[in-house]
């Protein structure tokens, strides 16, 4: 299927590697016309409006909120034209403050565990994987990207460190406030998929096209779709420079766009 929208795109706000300015030449060169910024835990600072054209690139200004649900399982929220609120902005930069403490005691541990020197300062927007590539890039431990996840700095890893996230019912409402939709992200990427797809009975939308890396089957997304009347998103959770992995067609983008109120 031809993506027309990728509405799932993290920038260097977050744990992206693209600028913002860089993401409408990148998406024209792989044929898509609709991006959603949706870094984590903040909104982009140059994305004043809900929705905007940036060199003939449709850009929605999204966000990707982790939150704690019942069940006690961590699951990602994704909201749409996004107009914050003070109560949005003032719960991000609590968030922002926590990952930076969290960022530096990463690094601390890494740095200890594997005796090389990062050349690293936790900041706003950091996330795991900035430390991963730089732990990559290090020349005192032969760790890759991938392993830096797998052996050092994922969960429950020796340098894992837990973060602090709102309650779900607390996301929801804080998203549902401030933005024009709010889906699941990714259902098949949690420890418990059904838990995870029975809270979209609370929301607008859940992530029906995704990269995985693996064959699932999407009965479950599409009847959660139906019984919950939810619109269904998709997008390539881009963290790189590579977009149009996972979309929504033309058609399927129309119907997001007029659901998304303004």
């Amino acid at each position: 299927m031809s993506v027309f929208a990728d509405l799932h795109v993290h920038t260097t706000n977050s744990d992206g590697s693209m600028e913002l300015p860089e993401v409408p030449a990148v998406a024209r060169s792989a044929d898509v016309s609709v991006v959603a910024i949706t870094d984590h835990d903040r909104l982009h600072p140059d994305l004043p409006t809900p929705v905007t054209v940036i060199e003939g690139v449709t850009i929605v200004h999204g966000i990707e909120l982790r939150a704690e649900a019942p069940d006690g399982q961590h699951v990602d929220l994704l909201g749409y034209g996004v107009y914050p609120t003070p109560e949005l902005v003032a719960e991000l930069e609590r968030l922002q403050a926590d990952r930076m403490e969290r960022g530096q005691a990463i690094i601390d541990c890494v740095e200890d565990h594997l005796g090389i020197d990062l050349d690293l300062e936790s900041r706003e927007g950091l996330g795991r994987p900035h430390i991963a590539r730089a732990i990559d890039a290090s020349s005192g431990t032969e760790h890759d990207f991938n392993s830096a996840f797998a052996e050092v700095i994922g969960t429950d890893e020796p340098c894992y460190v837990a973060r602090d996230v709102p309650s779900f019912e607390d996301a929801v409402s804080l998203l549902s406030e401030s933005s024009g939709l709010v889906g699941l992200a990714h259902p098949f990427r949690y420890a418990d998929p059904t838990s995870a797809l029975a809270l979209t009975s609370e929301l607008d939308a859940v992530e029906r096209y995704y990269p995985y890396g693996r064959k699932v089957d999407p009965r479950p997304i599409e009847r959660a779709i139906a019984d919950n009347n939810l619109v269904p998103t998709g997008g390539s959770d881009v963290h790189e420079d590579v977009l149009g992995e996972a979309g929504l067609s033309k058609e399927e983008y129309r119907h997001f766009r007029s659901a998304v109120t303004l």
